[in-house]
């Protein structure tokens, strides 16, 4: 399977379709209300209106994994990423990004773009994978990589056919 197969939820329960996003750069975050990284949601947006144009969306996961940083449901975590980040870009369904109950999309992910020394678990809240627009991983960022490393990543990948 590839990113553009995989089977998603909105945060309201309807079905997402990957697959129209071929041929779009694409920014999956595993994101969380209640982290030290959440201001990142702002970040994320400015990211997400300069670029959209361009072909670029960033997609959001709540996990609630680390430090049940994200106890709330993916519905009021929508509310709230709205009302304190103006956050724009689309919000998933509540995922599990390590263990027996991974989501599929981060199984495919974590296989693309393994982490520091070649590990498939991801550490914590805010791990970003940039997606090209054929669907492959073009990185993986840590959660601290902020606005500016992903925009110099970022770029490049909206330059490509």
């Amino acid at each position: 399977m590839t990113i553009h197969d995989q089977q998603c939820y909105t945060a309201e329960g309807e079905s997402f379709n990957f697959g129209a996003l071929r041929g779009r750069v694409l920014l999956i975050v595993n994101v969380a209300s209640r982290c030290g990284f959440t201001p990142q949601l702002r970040e994320l947006e400015r990211l997400y209106r300069r670029y959209r144009q361009h072909g670029f969306m960033v997609i959001g996961f709540p996990c609630n994994q680390f430090g049940r940083q994200s106890p709330e449901s993916a519905r009021d975590f929508c509310t709230l990423s709205a009302r304190d980040y103006q956050v724009s870009f689309p919000l998933m369904e509540k995922v599990r990004v390590n263990g027996r109950d991974t989501h599929p999309l981060f199984i495919e992910l974590k296989r693309q773009a393994p982490g520091l020394l070649g590990t498939g678990v991801i550490k914590w809240n805010f791990t970003k994978f940039l997606v090209g627009r054929d669907g492959r991983v073009i990185r993986r960022f840590s959660p601290r990589d902020g606005e500016d490393a992903l925009r110099i990543a970022i770029e490049p990948a909206l330059d490509e056919v």
